[in-house]
Protein backbone atom coordinates (compact mmCIF):
# COMPACT_ATOMS: atom_id res chain seq x y z
CA UNK A 1 0.00 0.00 0.00
CA UNK A 2 1.15 3.21 -0.74
CA UNK A 3 2.42 5.56 2.12
CA UNK A 4 1.64 9.56 2.41
CA UNK A 5 4.51 11.18 4.52
CA UNK A 6 4.31 14.69 6.68
CA UNK A 7 7.13 16.83 6.87
CA UNK A 8 7.33 20.21 8.29
CA UNK A 9 10.05 22.25 6.71
CA UNK A 10 11.54 26.14 6.72
CA UNK A 11 9.71 28.30 4.11
CA UNK A 12 13.04 29.33 2.22
CA UNK A 13 14.85 28.53 -0.87
CA UNK A 14 16.62 24.97 -0.50
CA UNK A 15 14.59 22.94 1.87
CA UNK A 16 12.63 21.14 -0.93
CA UNK A 17 16.15 20.71 -2.27
CA UNK A 18 17.30 19.20 0.49
CA UNK A 19 14.62 16.53 0.62
CA UNK A 20 14.40 15.99 -2.78
CA UNK A 21 18.10 15.24 -2.76
CA UNK A 22 18.41 13.10 0.23
CA UNK A 23 15.25 10.85 -1.13
CA UNK A 24 17.09 10.88 -4.64
CA UNK A 25 20.49 9.53 -3.50
CA UNK A 26 18.33 6.64 -1.44
CA UNK A 27 16.79 5.75 -4.64
CA UNK A 28 13.75 6.78 -3.28
CA UNK A 29 11.09 8.05 -5.69
CA UNK A 30 8.40 10.41 -5.37
CA UNK A 31 5.49 9.13 -6.43
CA UNK A 32 3.08 12.18 -5.50
CA UNK A 33 3.14 14.71 -3.25
CA UNK A 34 1.81 18.44 -2.74
CA UNK A 35 3.45 21.26 -0.22
CA UNK A 36 1.33 24.33 1.85
CA UNK A 37 3.32 27.18 3.36
CA UNK A 38 2.16 28.70 6.39
CA UNK A 39 3.81 30.92 9.19
CA UNK A 40 7.22 30.64 8.25
CA UNK A 41 7.18 26.37 7.53
CA UNK A 42 5.64 24.87 4.91
CA UNK A 43 3.78 21.27 5.67
CA UNK A 44 4.57 18.70 2.90
CA UNK A 45 3.23 15.65 2.12
CA UNK A 46 4.77 12.73 -0.43
CA UNK A 47 3.95 9.91 -1.66
CA UNK A 48 6.37 6.68 -1.65
CA UNK A 49 5.63 3.26 -1.62
CA UNK A 50 8.61 2.36 0.83
CA UNK A 51 8.27 4.42 3.84
CA UNK A 52 10.99 2.66 5.82
CA UNK A 53 14.07 4.25 2.61
CA UNK A 54 12.57 7.14 2.80
CA UNK A 55 12.42 8.03 6.40
CA UNK A 56 15.79 6.53 7.10
CA UNK A 57 17.19 8.81 4.01
CA UNK A 58 15.37 12.47 5.28
CA UNK A 59 16.54 11.44 9.26
CA UNK A 60 19.81 11.12 7.23
CA UNK A 61 19.48 14.87 6.22
CA UNK A 62 18.62 15.82 9.73
CA UNK A 63 14.29 16.39 7.88
CA UNK A 64 12.15 14.98 10.23
CA UNK A 65 9.59 12.75 9.42
CA UNK A 66 6.15 14.23 11.47
CA UNK A 67 3.70 11.65 10.04
CA UNK A 68 2.68 8.54 8.26
CA UNK A 69 -0.18 7.01 6.78
CA UNK A 70 -1.74 4.57 4.36
CA UNK A 71 -3.34 5.99 1.88
CA UNK A 72 -5.37 4.97 -1.41
CA UNK A 73 -4.45 5.86 -4.76
CA UNK A 74 -6.87 5.46 -7.28
CA UNK A 75 -6.60 5.73 -11.48
CA UNK A 76 -8.44 8.83 -12.25
CA UNK A 77 -9.80 10.15 -15.94
CA UNK A 78 -9.20 13.75 -16.62
CA UNK A 79 -12.48 14.88 -16.94
CA UNK A 80 -14.95 17.40 -15.26
CA UNK A 81 -17.16 15.71 -12.36
CA UNK A 82 -14.47 12.80 -11.53
CA UNK A 83 -13.40 14.04 -8.04
CA UNK A 84 -17.06 14.93 -7.13
CA UNK A 85 -18.26 11.55 -8.29
CA UNK A 86 -15.35 9.80 -6.08
CA UNK A 87 -15.95 12.21 -3.22
CA UNK A 88 -19.89 11.78 -2.86
CA UNK A 89 -19.50 7.96 -2.62
CA UNK A 90 -16.92 8.18 0.11
CA UNK A 91 -19.49 11.06 1.72
CA UNK A 92 -22.58 8.85 1.39
CA UNK A 93 -20.30 5.73 3.13
CA UNK A 94 -19.69 8.00 6.04
CA UNK A 95 -16.19 8.43 5.16
CA UNK A 96 -14.33 11.78 5.68
CA UNK A 97 -11.77 12.60 3.55
CA UNK A 98 -8.96 14.42 5.14
CA UNK A 99 -6.02 14.76 2.64
CA UNK A 100 -6.11 14.57 -0.97
CA UNK A 101 -4.05 15.23 -4.33
CA UNK A 102 -2.78 14.14 -7.84
CA UNK A 103 0.10 12.19 -8.76
CA UNK A 104 2.21 12.96 -12.42
CA UNK A 105 0.63 10.18 -13.55
CA UNK A 106 -3.22 10.85 -13.02
CA UNK A 107 -3.53 9.06 -9.81
CA UNK A 108 -5.99 10.62 -7.34
CA UNK A 109 -4.18 9.71 -3.14
CA UNK A 110 -6.89 10.40 -0.55
CA UNK A 111 -6.34 10.21 3.12
CA UNK A 112 -9.56 9.34 5.23
CA UNK A 113 -10.64 8.77 8.13
CA UNK A 114 -11.52 5.16 7.62
CA UNK A 115 -9.33 3.45 5.02
CA UNK A 116 -11.40 -0.30 5.30
CA UNK A 117 -14.85 1.70 4.28
CA UNK A 118 -13.22 3.81 2.33
CA UNK A 119 -11.98 0.92 0.18
CA UNK A 120 -15.69 -0.88 0.36
CA UNK A 121 -17.14 1.63 -1.11
CA UNK A 122 -15.12 2.52 -4.01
Amino acid sequence: MAVDLTIILEDRPGTLADLGEALGKAGVNIEGGCGVPHGGTGEIHILVEDASAAKGALQGAGIEVKGERDVITLSVEDHPGEFGGIARKLSNAGVNINLFYLTADKKLVLGVDDIEKAQAAL
